[in-house]
C-alpha cells in the first residue's frame, strides 16, 4: 500500500473509532500529532454532534491547513427538523482543506457493503447481522445512551444472525478473556450473540490515504 505522510493533516473522527485511529498512530501509518475525537454516539444527538464536529475542526484549523473528517456521510448525521442537511453539507460550510472519509458509517470503513455481505453469507447464510465495531463494545453506554431493555428489545432480536464484531485490532478477544461476565451480559441485554470477525485495517488505511492525495491536489 503506498504511503503518504499525515504529519500537517489533522485527522478529526467519532470517539467509537479512537481505538483503530490509535493503533494506526502507534504503529506509525498515522504520523500525525493532530488527532481529535468527539463524543462516541452523538448520532442520536444531532445538535451536540454538530456543535462538537465544527468546534474540533476550528480547534484543528488552528494548528493546519488541512482535515481529513472520519465520519459516515449517510447514517451517521441523520437531522429529521432538517432533511436537507447533511454531513456533506457541514463538512463543504468548513471552508477549503476540510474532507470526509468516503464511507456510509464506521463499519463501512472497516469492511465494504460487498464485504459485509460476504462475511454474513459466510458465518450466518444471508441472515440479517447488526454489525459493529470494537468501539461499540468499549464505549457502549455511550452509544447507547438512553436504550433500555424495551428499546433493545425492539431493535436487536430481528438480526436473526446476530451481533458481527468488525474486529482489525483483536480487541473483542482481549474483552471476552479480561471481561466475560460483562460480555455475557451485553448479550443477553441485546438478545442476540455477539462474535467477532477478524478483518484487516487496509481498506480504512485505503480511505484515509485517498484523502491525503485529494487534499494535496487542491
Amino acid at each position: 500500500m503506498n504511503h503518504a505522510s499525515f504529519s500537517d493533516i489533522a485527522i478529526i473522527s467519532c470517539g467509537s473509532l479512537s481505538i483503530e485511529l490509535n493503533h494506526l498512530k502507534q504503529e506509525g501509518f498515522l504520523d500525525t500529532n493532530h488527532l481529535f475525537f468527539t463524543t462516541p454516539g452523538l448520532h442520536q444527538d444531532i445538535p451536540k454532534l454538530e456543535r462538537q464536529l465544527i468546534n474540533r475542526i476550528k480547534k484543528a484549523k488552528e494548528k493546519v491547513n488541512k482535515v481529513i473528517v472520519v465520519y459516515g456521510g449517510k447514517f451517521c448525521y441523520v437531522n429529521a427538523d432538517n432533511p436537507t442537511r447533511t454531513m456533506q453539507t457541514i463538512i463543504g460550510e468548513q471552508g477549503p482543506g476540510v474532507v470526509r472519509i468516503d464511507a456510509t458509517h464506521c463499519m463501512d470503513m472497516l469492511a465494504s457493503e460487498e464485504e459485509r455481505k460476504q462475511i454474513a453469507d459466510e458465518i450466518t447464510g444471508g441472515d440479517q447481522v447488526w454489525w459493529m465495531t470494537p468501539g461499540w463494545i468499549k464505549f457502549r453506554h455511550q452509544v447507547f445512551k438512553g436504550w433500555d431493555k424495551g428499546l433493545a428489545n425492539e431493535n436487536f432480536p430481528r438480526h436473526t444472525g446476530g451481533a458481527i464484531v468488525l474486529d482489525g485490532i483483536g480487541y473483542l478477544d482481549e474483552y471476552m478473556a479480561e471481561h466475560p461476565e460483562e460480555f455475557l451480559e451485553y448479550c443477553d441485554w441485546m438478545g442476540i450473540p455477539m462474535q467477532s470477525y477478524p478483518v484487516s485495517l487496509d481498506r480504512f488505511k485505503s480511505l484515509l490515504l485517498e484523502k491525503v492525495r485529494q487534499l494535496m491536489a487542491q
